[in-house]
């Protein structure tokens, strides 16, 4: 008796409680590529992390940094969170990649998940979303009702994902309707407003009355409400404030439902590097509330898309399809199949225009 009385003399003197020696909180961290408070990307992420606090509470603590450069910033911001002692740390840009390796090689008890990438070890894991899913769906709304015939599009950084959702946008906007052409403005840049928003009015004045993005902030919803005669698109997230505009839906990212998981894998050990790249149907890929402003039949037309993805009665590559130069990618029937996804580096054929390096 003695004996357990000092053990816990000895805790309080070190600043600890019974508890603490019992159980210690598990730490997880996040790297982010833009604010919190950008309304998309970051903005889902950071809701996600939340949710871990929310389900978890006293078993689990969660730090972030937000604005985190892609390169050796983002290795700097994980290997500090590793020294302070997180158990688990998720890295939520492409960029971040081989940061994240470089990292989790200093760091081999840590676990690493990286978002969007491909690169692996014993502590990384990869995730990601189908957001091709969500774009076939987005492209058959524009298709449908643009009247210009002319669907403008902000490409982020020209990396497979975002190669992916234009094919796919631009696949079912052709499909309802034959006239349509995509006219294409990269801006090398996850999350840049003023970026955003000058591709935004310059699509506009090329006669694009339907803006899809691949980017994160909602300065080219501001830029179509602006416009008054455009419709839009959430990208990552709802983007609600512009619903009652020029926002008719959104692509909606879920990422709680993984991060729980994967926290809880860590609390009871039985976490282990693994690759997900899940879509409409596990619900880590949403599409927000289609608004009134896309007339009824559309919606309807619309969320049949969706609902056939989700049922894996279809895929949204699905042939026949050639590639930009002609030659045959997909024959009638025939389905694009993950590792040609995963690298692709091409336009479907009637996309004007080159692939960026």
């Amino acid at each position: 008796m003695k004996f357990a009385k000092t053990l816990i003399a000895a805790a309080i003197t070190l600043g600890l409680s019974t508890g603490a020696i019992a159980q210690d909180k598990t730490k997880v961290g996040f790297v982010y590529v833009g604010p919190v408070g950008d309304g998309g990307w970051t903005y889902e992420h950071d809701q996600a992390r939340l949710a871990v606090e929310d389900h978890f509470g006293d078993q689990v603590e969660t730090v972030y940094v937000e604005s985190v450069a892609e390169g050796p910033d983002a290795e700097r911001v994980m290997r500090q969170m590793a020294m302070q002692g997180a158990d688990l740390i998720f890295a939520t840009s492409f960029g971040f990649m081989d940061p994240t390796l470089n990292a989790a090689k200093k760091f081999p008890k840590v676990k690493f998940e990286h978002a969007t990438g491909y690169k692996r070890a014993d502590n990384v894991s990869t995730y990601s979303a189908r957001f091709y899913e969500g774009r076939a769906v987005q492209g058959t709304i524009a298709g449908r009702m643009t009247e210009s015939n002319v669907i403008g599009y902000i490409g982020s950084v020209p990396i497979p994902e975002v190669i992916r959702g234009i094919n796919a946008a631009y696949i079912h906007a052709k499909k309802v309707n034959p006239d349509v052409t995509f006219k294409i403005v990269w801006v090398y840049d996850w999350f840049d407003p003023a970026k955003e928003a000058e591709a935004a009015k310059v699509l506009i004045e090329q006669g694009a009355d339907v803006i899809i993005q691949h980017t994160d902030s909602t300065a080219p919803l501001a830029a179509a409400a602006e416009a008054g005669n455009v419709i839009g698109f959430g990208q990552a997230s709802d983007m609600a404030e512009y619903s009652d505009g020029p926002r008719v839906s959104s692509i909606i990212d879920n990422w709680a439902p993984y991060y729980i998981a994967r926290v809880q894998a860590v609390i009871d050990g039985s976490w282990s590097s693994a690759d997900t790249w899940d879509g409409i149907a596990p619900g880590m890929v949403g599409i927000g509330e289609i608004t009134d402003r896309v007339p009824a039949e559309i919606k309807a037309e619309a969320l049949a898309l969706k609902a056939s993805i989700a049922s894996g009665e279809y895929h949204p590559f699905t042939g026949p399809l050639n590639k930009q130069d002609g030659s045959v990618w997909l024959a009638e029937g025939e389905t694009a199949d993950d590792g040609t996804l995963l690298g692709m580096n091409f336009y479907v054929e009637g996309i004007e225009g080159n692939v960026p390096n």
